[in-house]
């Protein structure tokens, strides 16, 4: 089953003078459980697959499919709810809350959506990622690696069908970008989420199941890792 499906969906920016293709005709599936990698240069489509995938922006021809799901003609409402039930979130820079702790920064959201039991649930996450010693820490005393389990964590509280990472390794050293790697495989592996994570390390892409391949705005290339 595909928890997210694109049918020749495209994105374009329209300028003043002109409109810019983001994302051109690209039509893929990504089944339930899959790792995916999302790999390419700068300015190649990467973030704008994203932002369809996550039912935060909309494309301009064509249709995307969030959890079995059209976005297409969907007001912002049902946009909402799909970010909100469907698909987490996790990026290069944390976004956590510096006047928050640990354990707050990960129920805050659960509180907002009106999940029962948002500090069980928070304190059950953070024994998914290992900080269960860090709760009452506030982000400035975390490391860099700390801080992105955390909002792993966080992107986690809602039972995600869909986890994208858009450069969630680009400011963390090799060796704990290895660590964070291992998260997201154990994540994958005993919840069943499925991942797809823009990298620019062919490295870390090469850890996934499959890797797809952007190019101005077109997938080039989609193949199992290992695959000849």
């Amino acid at each position: 089953m595909a928890v997210l499906r694109f049918e020749n969906a495209s994105k374009n920016y329209d300028l003043i003078e002109h409109s810019v293709p983001a994302l051109r005709d690209v039509t893929v599936d990504v089944e339930v459980g899959e790792f995916v990698a999302l790999v390419g240069r700068s300015g190649c489509g990467k973030t704008t697959f994203l932002n369809l995938a996550g039912a935060m922006d909309l494309p301009s021809s064509g249709e995307v499919f969030v959890d079995g799901l059209s976005t297409k003609n969907l007001s912002d409402d049902r946009m909402t709810a799909i970010r909100r039930e469907r698909v987490g979130f996790v990026f290069q820079f944390f976004h956590l809350f510096p006047t928050l702790n640990v354990l707050e920064n990960i129920e805050m959201p659960l509180q907002l959506a009106g999940y029962p039991g948002p500090r069980a649930r928070a304190e059950e996450l953070l024994e998914l990622v290992d900080l269960q010693s860090l709760g009452n820490r506030l982000p400035y005393q975390l490391s860099g690696g700390q801080m992105q389990r955390v909002a792993i964590a966080r992107a986690l509280g809602h039972y995600p069908a869909l986890l994208l990472a858009d450069e969630p390794l680009g400011n963390l050293d090799t060796e704990t970008s290895s660590t964070v790697m291992k998260l997201f495989r154990r994540v994958n592996e005993e919840l069943g989420t499925a991942i797809i994570m823009a990298t620019h390390s062919l490295e870390n892409a090469a850890e996934t199941d499959r890797m797809l391949t952007m190019r101005d705005g077109r997938l080039v290339s989609d193949r199992s890792i290992g695959a000849a």
